[in-house]
């Protein structure tokens, strides 16, 4: 399994299988083409789809100008590839100099056809939780934290502060914001609106409406292009800043404690992109939002200091629990229905968190067992509630207003 930095990325927004990944292979692609003085890039399955929306054609452009940049949006589908696929093209005047087949497949990350290139090392040898735990109760290990410590040396930390500390800062400025998100959809920004409103006397609307905030201002960062962390992707990216950040704030943790909760969080999110998937193309939305509120609610339980096997259960909770959910973003844009998402996961990571503290007894579905359901669900999924554009609120959106019955 490979380290969680890989989890963890800081960069824009608005889709890191989208977004980022595109701009990591177009990088790629020009560095090994240094001679080149025009591109074409063919653009496949969810990448052609919902590109446009997403920004894949513009951040291509972006990296490749001041070059010439031909973007092609194919209705076919190469056979055996990942539903996030490119071809990229090298010309020197009509002279093709070379050209390549990247997947983007969540997270940021590309895997280029034929190319070893890219490929980062093996850190962890367990490539379960069942191996996790077996190792952590050999070697006496009592926290996720520490595992990783073991695996990634005390470095990782202050990787995963200036992950915190990006987090802290989406949370920021997007209580900041105020506005219309860009995009045509006229989505006004509601993270602003929500932190100010007038504390409710019931504390869990009060706690509701806190975490809400936070999640919608991270989310609402992304959709407008802000430098947001993946978490585990963009699409997913508020759930567990704001799950951590009314913990500290309601529990006194510090930010020593909340990094190594990261810790913890990103091996949920390790294994689920080793074991199964973190891409909306490949699995829907249970793989970005599904993760991101296993990662929270194992980040949580880590921080209460609960039971190896209590953070286990609640990572299982948590993705049980989004099994079966579908990425169908309107206009291809990561807003709706993707912002509330992120709310309700924080929500609902918060509540696998407590069930885990006192049910951890009574299971019987490991995370394991779970994050496999996963991926056989997600594959199954029609493609077109897989973040084509094509079925589910996309599809209802676009649709004429029935007119309403007679009396």
């Amino acid at each position: 399994m490979k380290s969680i930095r890989e989890i963890y990325k800081i960069g824009k927004g608005p889709s890191s299988s989208h977004t980022m990944g595109p701009e990591h292979a177009a990088n790629w692609f020009r560095a090994r083409y240094p001679q080149a003085d025009r591109f074409r890039i063919v653009l496949y399955g969810s990448l052609s789809k919902t590109g446009v929306g997403h920004g894949t054609d513009r951040v291509l452009r972006e990296v490749l100008a001041p070059l010439p940049t031909e973007i092609e949006f194919s209705s076919l589908m190469p056979e055996n590839s990942h539903p996030n696929t490119l071809d990229l093209f090298a010309y020197q005047g009509n002279t093709l100099l070379g050209s390549a087949r990247v997947e983007s497949i969540g997270g940021g990350d590309i895997r280029i056809h034929g190319e070893p290139v890219g490929e980062s090392p093996e850190v962890y040898v367990e490539n379960s939780f069942a191996e996790i735990s077996a190792y952590c109760r050999a070697a006496g290990i009592g926290t996720l934290s520490e595992y990783v410590e073991r695996h990634e040396g005390t470095q990782i930390w202050e990787y995963l502060a200036e992950v915190w500390r990006v987090m802290q800062q989406a949370i920021a400025d997007g209580l900041a914001a105020s506005g219309v998100l860009p995009g045509g959809l006229n989505v006004q920004r509601k993270a602003r609106f929500l932190f100010a409103q007038p504390g409710n006397s019931i504390p869990t609307q009060q706690q509701f409406q806190r975490v809400a905030a936070y999640a919608y201002a991270v989310a609402e960062q992304n959709a407008g292009g802000g430098t947001i962390v993946t978490a585990p992707t963009c699409g997913a990216c508020g759930v567990v800043p704001a799950v951590l950040k009314f913990a500290q704030e309601s529990g006194g943790f510090s930010d020593e404690q909340i990094v190594r909760a990261l810790g913890a969080a990103g091996i949920i999110g390790a294994l689920t992109k080793r074991n199964a998937s973190i891409s909306g193309a490949e699995c829907g939305c249970q793989a970005e939002i599904g993760t991101a509120c296993s990662m929270a609610a194992a980040a949580l339980a880590e921080l209460y200091g609960q039971q190896l096997n209590q953070v286990e259960y609640a990572a299982e909770v948590a993705m049980e629990h989004n099994l079966g959910l579908t990425c169908d973003p309107v206009r291809g844009l990561v807003q709706i229905p993707c912002i509330e998402r992120n709310a309700v996961a924080a929500m609902r990571a918060i509540s696998a968190c407590n069930l885990s503290y006192f049910l951890t007894g009574s299971r019987t579905i490991s995370y394991d067992m779970v994050c496999r359901a996963m991926y056989e669900t997600g594959v199954h999924i029609n493609l077109r509630y897989r973040e084509t554009g094509e079925g589910g609120l996309a599809m209802i959106y676009g649709e004429p207003k029935r007119p309403a019955p007679e009396a």
